[in-house]
């Protein structure tokens, strides 16, 4: 349940649509003899680049339109193992550089997930570049069976795997036939395809993008679970990556289906700098006057939750669903996501007292989000990737002494953090996880506060890559920094590093602004 990094519009909850798995096969010019490599065929395809805008409500098509960009559909293997077998495409997208005679080569985007679209990136990520940009080809990518690639969908009742566990044992029994029917769903409808639904598939995927483009080498910006992914294609394809930008910095020993365990502590001081600004506004939602107040309405609630399920519109959160919106509405360090957190917390606060609520927008769309299968597609692909990275324990008690175990120090997050989740239903996955590489001049970038991938994973991976640099955010609980948090300190030092591919000297450390 890592965030994806929000594009333009800066949503929290993506909006994917679901639609049926759909092959294609090469086209008939593509299918020549292979030659001595046997992927030939994929590297050296002729890209068509057409207009990215699908219709007259194509939000994103039209602004990757106004920003200049062509998009393309990639063919690349199902299965990397088969390359004569069956095919799926991959959708990219691409702004052309304009300083040609400087020009560095290809910047390939991922804005996290797993499951998250990018292929809309390019438009915000070259602003945030400035006159940097004009060196690359900022390329976005829908990974394979996300978004305008070839989809994969479980058809869910939900867009989120992920639930709190409950109160008490029948509670998590609850959740575990709840998660065991997931996985069931994903057998039924995309089981022929899930185990090629992998991180180790999309970094073999990205390589056959950077061959169809023509390049020997790609330079990569992933935020969140991109971080992973980038760790990934470095390591499978040494000597094929340029410049390399890890924001929201993952460690990979730490990455599988339960890589959420040890978020808890920078989640609870998340909750506790947004009830200090929540206390400081006590006339604007009523929560408390005090950080001590608020935090004791946000525990009113779940204990209200826990009793009876919470009428909100036409939803029901009950004790499964209340700790999912708390950790949903603790990503984004500014005034407009602690607004829209606070507003949540008023709604529920309200219609636990009996009242009758018209949930506000953002509550809303986590509602939508986490009870409708309007997200199915996102949900599947997430869960499919996370469990085809790695294996999960197979029994339920494992998940449950874990939670116990947890509770008392934190019974709003760990129950969430240690539950289990339909990979504990999954078919072994085909591979074992990437032995991340031993070392990789890139440059990293974290806030200390990171309730999503936190601090200390980004100073793991600065250990283990003794070539790289960490940019540090201090005093913002935030996740993704560069051209997301807006400090210069952060963006003008990585647009510098894009610019020259010199890393800094030392690793470099930011303040973050009052807010």
């Amino acid at each position: 349940m890592l965030s994806r990094i929000p594009g333009t519009a800066r949503r929290a909850v993506l909006a994917l649509t679901a639609a049926g798995l759909t092959l294609t096969a090469l086209p008939a010019t593509a299918g020549a003899n292979p030659g001595p490599d046997p992927l030939a065929r994929y590297h050296d395809q002729r890209l068509t680049w057409k207009s990215c805008v699908l219709g007259p409500d194509d939000t994103t098509g039209k602004e990757l339109e106004q920003a200049g960009a062509r998009c393309a559909d990639v063919t690349v293997p199902l299965d990397h193992s088969d390359p004569d077998g069956r095919t799926i495409t991959v959708a990219i997208s691409r702004i052309r550089a304009t300083d040609t005679a400087h020009r560095v080569g290809p910047l390939l985007l991922n804005g996290g997930g797993p499951g998250g679209t990018s292929l809309g990136d390019p438009p915000w990520v070259s602003k945030a570049m400035k006159d940097v940009a004009g060196r690359y080809d900022v390329v976005g990518v829908d990974p394979r069976f996300v978004g305008r690639s070839t989809p994969l969908d479980c058809h869910w009742p939900t867009g989120s795997a992920w639930r709190g566990a409950g109160e008490d044992r029948a509670g998590f029994d609850r959740v575990a036939a709840f998660s065991k029917d997931l996985a069931e769903r994903c057998r039924t409808h995309a089981g022929d395809v899930l185990p090629h639904a992998t991180t180790r598939n999309t970094a073999r995927d990205m390589d056959v993008i950077r061959a169809a483009l023509g390049e020997r080498r790609i330079s990569y910006l992933g935020y969140s679970y991109g971080s992973y992914l980038g760790e990934v294609y470095a390591t499978m394809f040494p000597g094929r990556t340029d410049r390399v930008v890890l924001d929201g910095v993952i460690d990979p020993d730490r990455y599988g289906p339960r890589l959420l365990r040890g978020v808890e502590r920078a989640n609870r001081r998340a909750l506790e700098g947004w009830a200090s600004w929540a206390a400081a506004r006590e006339a604007t939602y009523g929560l408390g006057r005090t950080r001590g107040e608020v935090l004791a309405t946000v525990d009113r609630v779940r204990e209200a939750a826990a009793r009876t399920p919470l009428r909100l519109g036409g939803h029901r959160l009950d004790e499964h669903v209340m700790p999912i919106v708390a950790f949903n509405g603790l990503s984004q360090h500014n005034d407009a996501a602690y607004g829209d957190f606070a507003q949540g917390v008023r709604d529920m606060l309200r219609a636990s007292r009996g009242q009758r609520v018209t949930p506000s927008p953002w509550l809303a769309g986590v509602l939508e989000f986490v009870l409708t299968d309007t997200d199915s597609h996102y949900g599947s692909v997430q869960t499919a990737i996370l469990c085809g990275d790695g294996p999960a324990p197979r029994d339920p008690d494992v998940y449950w002494r874990d939670v116990q175990r947890t509770r008392a120090e934190d019974p709003l997050f760990a129950p969430v953090t240690h539950n289990l989740n339909p990979c504990t239903f999954w078919d072994r996955p085909r591979e074992r996880p990437t032995a991340i590489r031993d070392d990789l001049p890139a440059l990293l970038v974290n806030a200390t506060g990171d309730p999503r991938t936190d601090y200390d994973g980004a100073r793991t991976v600065r250990g283990m890559w003794p070539s790289s640099r960490l940019i540090t955010l201090h005093g913002a609980d935030q996740h993704a920094v560069y051209s997301v948090y807006g400090v210069p300190c952060v963006d003008d030092t990585v647009n510098a590093y894009l610019a020259t591919g010199r890393l800094p000297a030392r690793d470099v450390g930011c303040a973050a602004p009052a807010r």
